[in-house]
């Protein structure tokens, strides 16, 4: 137990350096990076929306520097096939199959505007999100450890894309939104970036000490309590069931389904520890629950048509 508690300890000052390494180039996004983190930690994948240029690539790329990690980017367009990223099997000079590895391999995979890519290929994504693996000619490919899959996606131009269906949403473990910098954080965005000084990332965490940390978050200890709140604010978004809130009912089409509550007791773990605490509460689950229930909730034409946010009825069935 003892060295669970230095791990622990030695896990706290690890990301507090960090995340001092990635706010020398990423400036006022200190929300979302913390919850980019939280899912490696978790072992999770993450959707960042948000419109252009508000530096979603340039943060996944100083994580991925900061972390020792390879780090592979997909720019996804309509005519992306499969096995641009799987890798393909090919006629080598000894006239022999050869399988050449896609950027898929990698610790770190950057999608790049996911939903302007054909289902085809979005569903050989999704086996490599959930398995960790791909298939290809027949056989299967273990993908190396850490692995996770940062997707970006731009929420105003929807013409020419395709939508994620909600299983491929469901299998990531948070939707965070990138929203546009204050005032005085973009005065220094715009005094860094126009300068000839180009801060330097040190890597402080290996792949090694990330698995290990994955492991320590899972043996966190977490009350009953607190599992109980995480089930029943799920419960609570299910439209027409026995635990659905009035609001609901009202206003939701679908609820979130169990991995939401799986998620929300890891990530509420991890949260804990990121804060210096040994086991979560209620207000690990609080501060976890909108980037993880934001996707998995569909409203209704009612809601949609008065205005009703996914954020509005989160918040109030919390």
């Amino acid at each position: 137990m003892k060295s669970d508690v230095e791990l622990a300890n030695r896990f706290f000052e690890a990301n507090k350096k960090l995340t001092d390494e990635i706010n020398k180039v990423v400036i006022g996004q200190d929300e979302v990076v913390r919850l980019v983190l939280t899912a490696i930690y978790c072992q999770g994948h993450c959707l960042l929306v948000g419109v252009p240029g508000l530096a979603k690539t340039l943060l996944i790329n100083t994580i991925a520097s900061a972390l020792h990690l390879d780090f592979k980017r997909i720019q996804f367009t309509p005519d992306l096939m499969p096995s641009d990223i799987t890798g393909s099997e090919t006629f080598n000079s000894e006239r022999q199959f050869q399988f050449i590895k896609g950027p898929l391999f990698a610790n770190i995979v950057l999608a790049d505007e996911i939903n302007r890519t054909p289902p085809k290929t979005q569903s050989a994504l999704l086996e490599a999100m959930q398995e960790h693996s791909i298939t290809v000619g027949g056989k299967n490919y273990i993908l190396q450890k850490p692995f996770f899959v940062l997707a970006t996606q731009n929420p105003i131009e929807q013409e020419g894309t395709y939508p994620l269906p909600e299983a491929q949403l469901d299998r990531f473990m948070f939707n965070l939104k990138v929203e546009y910098p204050s005032y005085a954080d973009e005065v220094k965005v715009v005094k860094m970036t126009t300068s000839d000084h180009k801060p330097k990332v040190n890597a402080v965490i290996t792949a090694e000490e990330i698995l290990e940390f994955q492991q320590l978050v899972r043996k966190v200890p977490v009350a009953d309590n607190v599992v109980e709140y995480a089930v029943e604010l799920v419960h609570k978004t299910r439209p027409n069931t026995a635990a659905a809130h009035e609001l609901a009912n009202k206003f939701l089409e679908w609820g979130a389904g169990p991995r939401a509550s799986q998620n929300l007791v890891v990530a509420a773990k991890c949260n804990a520890l990121l804060s210096g605490k040994y086991s979560p509460d209620i207000e690990d689950i609080k501060a976890v629950a909108f980037p993880i229930l934001r996707h998995r909730i569909v409203r209704n034409f009612k809601a949609e048509a008065e205005g009703i946010t996914t954020e509005d009825i989160i918040q109030k069935l919390m």
